[in-house]
């Protein structure tokens, strides 16, 4: 693939991660009101509903049809469970602490396709590793307890919470690598958001809340169900193709920088020195890892 100029990709590039950075913001208006679960479940209902048409459109069913399975199961591995744990976690940590956590995705990737696809990676993405958890240590420990809190519930359980969402991002990208053939990424995202919207359904109405939400709330879950869940993976897809993989996943590393903004501006949260230099170890770490950037003669 030719290197292509930073005009032609670079708007859907900030856009992108304007888009996804304000995910955590809008997760966090609607769990509060509606909780973990139902908030990840209408999520990926509202993806669904949306992809689904243009999908269809592309003439694509055959290709769901045949390969439903490994699709859905990666759909509840990549979004399902993901979504209800990052949901959790904004909570009861800020938005700011849990986006940070949430670029450590490569990291864990790179760890992950060492051990179960073999991947070993090379002196520069090992010392990457070695900084990028060292960063995360850090982080975590400098900012969660498991005293709790004003909501009742340890930090660290939050943290955790987001650890185990990336730890999932990884494996499904793993498990995605392994097991699902080259697909028209607009399939894998449809189905991936059918399969997370059947596994939550029950488990949400279950956990459902004996109260109606609030307008704001029900805007909240459109926004991000559309928006940050839809048209991302959407406008995701084509960066991969104008950018190149390599250049659409370092979207990941831009995504903090507006969470941060929009969790100061709009819910008055504090951003402190700790986090920002824990972030760019973080930042440093997995650009590392996931072999963005090498060491000099590695």
């Amino acid at each position: 693939m030719t290197s292509p100029h930073a005009k032609g990709w670079l708007p859907d590039f900030l856009i992108l991660a304007a888009i996804w950075g304000s995910s955590f913001l809008f997760m966090r208006v609607a769990s509060i009101e509606l909780g973990a679960l139902p908030t990840a479940a209408i999520r990926v209902a509202i993806a669904s509903v949306f992809l689904l048409p243009i999908m269809l459109a592309n003439g694509h069913w055959a290709e769901l049809r045949r390969h439903w399975k490994p699709v859905m199961f990666v759909g509840v591995l990549n979004s399902g469970i993901p979504f209800a744990l990052y949901s959790f976690a904004v909570m009861h940590i800020t938005t700011g602490f849990s986006s940070i956590l949430n670029a450590t995705v490569p990291l864990f990737g790179a760890l992950v396709a060492w051990f179960w696809l073999g991947d070993k990676p090379s002196v520069s993405r090992t010392v990457g590793l070695a900084v990028g958890f060292g960063g995360v240590l850090l982080l975590a420990g400098g900012q969660a307890s498991f005293k709790p809190n004003a909501s009742g519930i340890a930090p660290a359980w939050a943290v955790l919470a987001c650890l185990a969402a990336t730890t999932c991002y990884a494996l499904a990208a793993s498990f995605t690598k392994k097991h699902i053939p080259s697909l028209p990424p607009l399939v894998t995202a449809t189905g991936s958001q059918i399969g997370a919207t059947l596994a939550l359904a029950l488990p949400a109405l279950w956990f459902r809340p004996d109260h109606g939400p609030s307008a704001s709330a029900w805007w909240a879950l459109l926004v991000v169900g559309v928006l940050c869940t839809g048209v991302a993976y959407i406008l995701y897809f084509k960066l991969i193709e104008t950018a190149g993989p390599a250049r659409a996943l370092t979207v990941t590393f831009l995504v903090p920088v507006f969470a941060i903004a929009y969790g100061v501006m709009f819910l008055g949260e504090t951003v402190t020195a700790g986090m920002l230099l824990c972030g760019g170890v973080i930042l440093a770490g997995t650009a590392l890892s996931s072999g963005l950037v090498k060491l000099p003669g590695r």
